[in-house]
């Protein structure tokens, strides 16, 4: 803790004065370019990944980045999307997963988390990763966890058109979707390319 305590001491004494003009603004309102969901990781700093400045992401995390399917649970995942679409009318949301992730480890074997009710709860909300994964014969192969890391990404890229905030302002064609995924190892970024249904370098 001691050293967190410092972080903001040093935050104060040498970041907040040379940016006071940009902090000036930002305390009037914001008006973020995008939004991203991503994983509540430590290993994953979307800020960092992307150099945004205070103001220009909205972000969004949360164990292995899911987006209920609208109805299925109207809590603060539902919200925090509403009101990025509707009061501050991102033009972007990305849902962003990343290598190793833990909670697809839990999707795809549910002992993991067991001892961990709510989390193997929440895990439900992305049960098709699993179920595709089993179907199609590739459950316990060796790359299965990378698999499901994108499958995951994909998922949650559908469930997020269920959100009606969502579909509106796509279909009105003011907010775009995309699906990244962060290499920690390498720094890589690939995307989701939904017609050729594979992801490529950013």
């Amino acid at each position: 803790m001691e050293e967190i305590v410092a972080g903001v001491r040093a935050f104060q004494r040498d970041v907040y004065p040379q940016n006071q003009e940009l902090f000036a603004r930002l305390a009037a309102g914001q008006s973020p370019k995008a939004m991203m969901i991503t994983c509540s990781d430590s290993r994953v700093d979307p800020l960092l990944l992307t150099q945004a400045q205070p103001g220009e992401m909205f972000v969004l995390q949360n164990a292995g980045n899911l987006v209920p399917r609208y109805g299925d649970a109207m809590g603060g995942v539902t919200a925090t999307i509403e009101f990025a679409v509707v009061e501050l009318r991102v033009a972007n949301i990305i849902i962003c997963g990343h290598s190793g992730c833990g909670a697809v480890a839990g999707v795809l074997k549910p002992e993991l988390v067991q001892h961990m009710p709510s989390v193997a709860t929440w895990l439900l909300h992305a049960s098709v990763v699993r179920e595709s994964m089993r179907d199609s014969g590739q459950l316990d192969a060796p790359d299965a966890l990378q698999r499901a890391v994108e499958a995951n990404v994909i998922v949650q890229l559908d469930n997020l058109h269920t959100h009606p905030a969502v579909a509106d302002a796509h279909n009105a064609g003011r907010l775009q979707l995309h699906g990244w995924l962060y290499h920690i190892g390498t720094g890589a970024v690939t995307t989701y390319d939904p017609q050729r249904r594979e992801f490529k370098p950013l």
